[in-house]
């Protein structure tokens, strides 16, 4: 799954990246979004994969710190990157006449650069210096796969206080007003379907947007269920397993979800496949 995964969202990088049929803003996003996906799966996935075959492992101090926040920059980056494209389906569906002049390349790489600097590496950093400040004196052993942020707290031996403050704070700005946008975006992209008279332009209409909506559904349903209920009340298996779903499972499927029904990206497969198989020939033989 962690191979089929790096392939899958390579491929929709350079598909968006080299195809003239996959410019508009969607794919930008899109694009973007696999990049996050490959960040995600990568900082965890390998290392997991490590303590599964082993029964058990074991990473440097550093090495926790470095795996926490490249796993929570892409975390946040995801969150912002989903909101953006919620934002860019709603001026699709309910301003199609600004689309063009609203969604312009200046605002796209403002929502980009935002997005993976000025808040998810940024948020993450304020949490990983005070993660940083812990003392550490006791138990060295985590009981999940990866030094996720709860697991990482229940070893310190320092007041812990100000960090679960932190966290409870940023995840404001990170994972509840991202959503909040994306379903007040929804709301008014099913207000403007709903008003559609015939049942064939319903239908077209909510297919531009129903990949989307079947991502954040399965990204933000297990990553709310892990992160709004209270870490020790939890069952540490089903934690695990929660959490597998939005590392593993959902970087997986992401690309076959925005593939599965989109015409442009299948086609775009097709002719990069035919256009690789002509590079392969050389004087008339294959290499």
């Amino acid at each position: 799954m962690y191979s089929m995964t790096i392939c899958e969202n390579v491929l929709i990088i350079l598909l968006v990246s080299t195809s003239q049929r996959l410019q508009s803003p969607m794919y930008f996003f899109l694009g973007h979004l696999a990049l996050s996906d490959i960040i995600l799966v990568t900082s965890i996935a390998p290392k997991m994969l490590d303590v599964i075959i082993r029964g058990g492992s074991t990473i440097p101090y550093v090495g926790c710190l470095a795996q926490f926040y490249l796993y929570g920059g892409a975390v946040c980056a995801e969150c912002f990157l989903l909101t953006a494209m919620s934002y860019d389906r709603y001026l699709a569906i309910c301003r199609p006449l600004h689309y063009i002049s609203v969604m312009s390349v200046k605002l796209r790489y403002s929502l980009i650069i935002s997005s993976w600097l000025g808040l998810s590496l940024m948020l993450i950093l304020i949490t990983l210096v005070l993660v940083f400040g812990l003392d550490f004196c006791g138990s060295n052993v985590i009981n999940h796969f990866f030094c996720d942020f709860a697991p990482l707290l229940e070893l310190s031996c320092s007041d812990t206080t100000i960090v679960s403050i932190d966290i409870i704070v940023l995840s404001v700005p990170i994972t509840l007003l991202p959503f909040l946008l994306i379903i007040i975006t929804y709301v008014y992209i099913f207000i403007t379907i709903f008003r559609i008279s015939s049942t064939s332009g319903r239908q077209k209409t909510f297919s531009t947007c129903s990949s989307h909506l079947v991502v954040v559904s399965t990204y933000y349903g297990s990553m709310l269920i892990i992160y709004m209920v209270p870490y020790r009340g939890h069952s540490l298996t089903v934690n695990k397993f929660i959490s597998l779903v939005y590392i593993v499972l959902t970087p997986f499927l992401n690309p076959m979800i925005y593939s599965l029904k989109n015409k442009e990206i299948q086609s775009s497969v097709i002719i990069y496949l035919k256009d690789c198989n002509k590079k392969t020939v050389f004087n008339g033989r294959r290499k």
